[in-house]
């Protein structure tokens, strides 16, 4: 996917010293509220399949949630590793390299672990017999994986999972039968900005780890030969490649088949490969290729291809349509099974697991682009999947104040939109409009934050700071919170909400929990984790807003 610029990264790194986010301890004495204890929230998609999909019962004409309680991430400008939930405990991470561990019921916390760098991916939990969380999992910014004792915080080990400079987590591992399955990816494809770097040498991998002691079992690159020379750029420096094919997203697990489905990024480099911009099948027990099939032939992209001069930009100069979520795997009614995935290309695909990935079909959603199409999760009940639109635009505007002369500023009229997919087919069964930023500042209506959905609602969060439940079966808005707003944090600390983009609601039980604030690409910046009850006893505990604005697909 388009990554923030290098000198973007070292800032946040330039603020790990001096953030020290002591939280308010919790009284052991003290027990939880009864309600909280729900089936939890252990892995980035909820489930094995990151189908996004929880069995908590609502309303059946839900209320507007009631805020329980706001958590300050300390100095963070981005809110963006999504929160898991386990025995009562709510963990997440910060870009200040920090790992809470929190009371669901009451926000306090437990402990608070320091890590080397930024968390970079949500957090995973590997619980014990009785539910409760046993160990966590996470990726940070620069290609380490970390294991921590979920009761204590203390580390029980680190493995650098790629030894690229470059090599980031970007997404969360999966867990499963003591194994964790890692994604790798990289900012490598930001560096080409400067006309004098050499590009590229990265490529993206999956690697199996033994989830008790960090031992690397195998690792699986997505381009199966290492980069070379190959001529000279556009500037007139040497270029090296195949490049790219990260691996942005959760890999999805078949108990059935035993492997693992992943997503692929673009090319960063000549020469174009086939296997980025594809769905890969590798087996869980040797991480051997057992398929890919790839839906953007010849996409090769980095930053460079956005900058005049183009003087690191590969001959296909995009489009740069990489599968940025994990594909779902679907159980239809027939029997039939089916991995259901969004690329940002603007389409959904559905491929037959069972038959070598074979095509079932494709739907338009909507454009595609640099930020366009679909990005970080859709949500299925296996029946419909429920699909949202980035799109986000961008716009330079004159500022005299800043080095560059000029700022990024969102587009307040594009992107946005919700879809529900029949999983059969691909039809259309209903969209919801995005709805408009008004006067709100750097605001964009772009829906790019992973899809969540319960029996009767859908979660979406989108850069306007909004998240909205929609009824599942006509997209009507039943009640929408605007978590773009200052809070008084249960830790003490300032809090604010903003856009909500890479971290996606996560529910358990009657909990509902949100962060909000992405500054990237001239986002609202925050830094909340907001814990919700969905079952309020008042019905208006939040400003809120009804609306109808959804049409029926013909």
């Amino acid at each position: 996917m388009l990554l923030v610029c290098l000198r973007r990264a070292l800032a946040v790194c330039a603020t790990l010293l001096p953030i020290v986010a002591q939280a308010a301890e919790c009284d052991p004495k003290v027990k939880s509220p009864p309600g909280h204890q729900g089936a939890g929230w252990t892995v980035w998609g909820g489930d094995l399949q990151n189908s996004r999909y929880r069995a908590s019962r609502v309303a059946a004409r839900p209320p507007v949630p009631r805020l329980l309680w706001a958590f300050s991430l300390g100095e963070s400008v981005n809110a963006r590793s999504q929160p898991a939930v386990a025995g009562g405990r709510v963990f997440v991470g910060s870009e200040q390299g920090r790992v809470w561990a929190i009371d669901a019921a009451t926000g306090c916390s437990w402990w608070m672990a320091r890590t080397d760098l930024p968390v970079r991916s949500a957090i995973v939990v590997d619980t014990a017999a009785n539910g409760d969380a046993a160990t966590l999992y996470f990726g940070d910014l620069a290609g380490a994986v970390y294991a921590l004792d979920a009761t204590t915080g203390a580390r029980k080990w680190k493995t650098k999972v790629d030894p690229h400079f470059a090599a980031i987590v970007t997404g969360a591992p999966q867990v499963y039968r003591g194994v964790l399955y890692v994604p790798v990816s990289s900012y490598e494809s930001a560096l080409p900005a400067q006309p004098t770097y050499s590009c590229c040498t990265f490529r993206g991998s999956v690697v199996a780890l033994d989830a008790a002691t960090g031992r690397v079992i195998w690792q699986t690159h997505t381009i199966a030969d290492s980069a070379r020379p190959a001529g000279n750029s556009i500037g007139g420096t040497g270029h090296k490649g195949p490049s790219g094919a990260a691996v942005w997203s959760t890999p999805t697990i078949d108990e059935r088949l035993g492997r693992l489905y992943v997503g692929t990024g673009n090319n960063y480099s000549d020469p174009p490969t086939s296997t980025s911009d594809a769905i890969h099948a590798l087996e869980l027990a040797t991480g051997r290729i057992v398929w890919a099939r790839q839906y953007a032939p010849r996409d090769a992209y980095n930053v460079s291809c956005d900058i005049p001069g183009k003087a690191n930009c590969p001959k296909s100069d995009g489009p740069d349509a990489d599968f940025g979520q994990p594909p779902m795997l679907v159980t239809l009614r027939t029997g039939r099974r089916a991995l259901v995935v969004g690329q940002k290309s603007g389409e959904v695909h559905a491929l037959d697991p069972d038959a070598e990935g074979a095509p079932l079909w494709t739907t338009r959603v909507g454009p595609g682009g640099r930020l366009g199409g679909v990005h970080w999760g859709s949500a299925t009940d296996g029946q419909l999947a429920y699909v949202a639109l980035g799109g986000q635009g961008i716009r330079a505007l004159p500022d005299s104040t800043l080095k560059e002369g000029f700022r990024l500023e969102p587009d307040p009229k594009q992107g946005g939109g919700l879809f529900a997919l029949d999983v059969a087919t691909g039809r259309i069964v209903w969209r919801a409009k995005p709805f408009p930023c008004g006067e709100r500042p750097r605001c964009s209506p772009a829906q790019s934050a992973p899809v969540t959905a319960m029996p009767g609602l859908v979660l979406s969060g989108a850069l306007d700071g909004h998240l909205r439940a929609y009824a599942s079966k006509t997209g009507v808005v039943l009640w929408d919170v605007d978590t773009a707003r200052e809070y008084t944090a249960v830790n003490g600390l300032p809090a604010r909400g903003g856009s909500i983009d890479a971290a996606g609601a996560v529910v358990s039980g009657g909990l509902l929990l949100a962060t909000s604030g992405y500054s990237l690409y001239g986002g609202m910046p925050g830094n909340v984790l907001l814990a919700f009850d969905l079952n309020p006893s008042t019905r208006r505990a939040l400003p809120a807003r009804a609306a109808r604005n959804s049409s029926p697909s013909r």
